[in-house]
């Protein structure tokens, strides 16, 4: 499959993907007419242990009553307490029409996948199309994540849940999606100079995820930041994704809707680069070329395949 194919097999965008707890209807309310490209409905890690069963009736009445626009809209189901996850899913199947996907958390293996997958073969018949996507959270998941990834069936996307992940590798972190000051590395400069600089503790999962997620053509969404008051923070991240490759991020304030969109659109410097890209090497072929010298830099198919993807980003063809 071609850059451009895989960029657009999924038309609809999912840059900034709300995350809504499912037992606040005020909440729903506002992420239905919000200018997210997506939602997901949580009845896990947002919902107290006494609201989850008010946190599935709201879900169920909010995909029945609110209307979503052309949002994609998720649930985030619950996988840890015996018969929770069977119970959600064959609700969530049988009565919630506007549902696109069961968002599934903690996914270790691709055994909880096709459990969920079975549950939905039975309630909405194997060729409903109701999608699943996999939260890839602990030090597990992330191992197993290329067997997760080729799971198939009805699996179209890998989320990056940094916050449990940061728990489950003992990381000494609090702030969601951040990386500890002290993750740094300091150098000593010949005549005895220090200079410290800053690393980044999420780089080595979130590339795991993204490689196993290209490897099987699924959507790679990578986790919130926590500082949702801080719009800088948030940009930074979402550019950090953004430039990765990643298709989306997940956000936890509608006030991060706008620079995490703007973080994974297109400029239009890059759409301008891309264009000339394609128009010189049309020019080359016609030459019967296979390389062109564009600005000083040597440009072949491989840029040609960069700049379809990123013109399909942007929306355009």
């Amino acid at each position: 499959m071609s850059a451009a194919e895989s960029a657009t097999k999924f038309a609809r965008p999912m840059r900034a993907i709300l995350a809504v707890p499912g037992h606040r209807w005020r909440m729903l309310q506002s992420a239905a007419s919000s200018a997210a490209d997506a939602v997901f409905i949580d009845l896990e890690d947002a919902v107290p242990p006494s609201e989850k069963g008010e946190a599935l009736r709201s879900a169920v009445r909010a995909l029945a009553e609110l209307d979503w626009g052309d949002k994609h809209v998720a649930v985030r189901v619950n996988v840890t307490t015996t018969g929770i996850l069977e119970a959600e899913v064959a609700t969530l199947a049988a009565d919630a029409g506007r549902l696109h996907a069961i968002l599934v958390p903690k996914v270790e293996s691709a055994d909880v996948l096709h459990q969920v997958e079975t549950l939905l073969d039975v309630r909405r018949g194997a060729h409903a199309p109701l999608q699943i996507e996999a939260l890839i959270e602990t030090a597990r998941g992330v191992v197993n994540v290329d067997t997760i990834a080729a799971a198939g069936g009805r699996l179209t996307a890998l989320h990056f849940g940094v916050g449990d992940f940061s728990a489950s590798i003992g990381a000494r972190n609090v702030e969601v999606g951040g990386t500890h000051a002290g993750y740094a590395i300091t150098r000593k400069d010949e005549i005895g100079n220090y200079a410290t600089a800053a690393l980044d503790l999420w780089s080595y999962p979130m590339m795991r995820i993204l490689v196993a997620a290209r490897a099987f053509n699924l959507r790679a969404i990578d986790g919130p930041c926590g500082a949702f008051r801080d719009l800088v923070l948030t940009r930074s991240f979402a550019m950090k994704a953004a430039a990765m490759g990643f298709d989306g991020k997940q956000v936890i304030h509608p006030e991060q809707i706008a620079p995490t969109q703007a973080a994974f659109t297109p400029t239009g410097e890059e759409i301008r680069a891309a264009r000339q890209t394609l128009e010189a090497m049309a020019q080359a072929e016609a030459a019967g070329l296979a390389a062109v010298s564009v600005d000083g830099r040597m440009v072949d198919y491989a840029n040609v395949r960069m700049a379809q993807r990123l013109l399909a980003m942007a929306g355009q063809p």
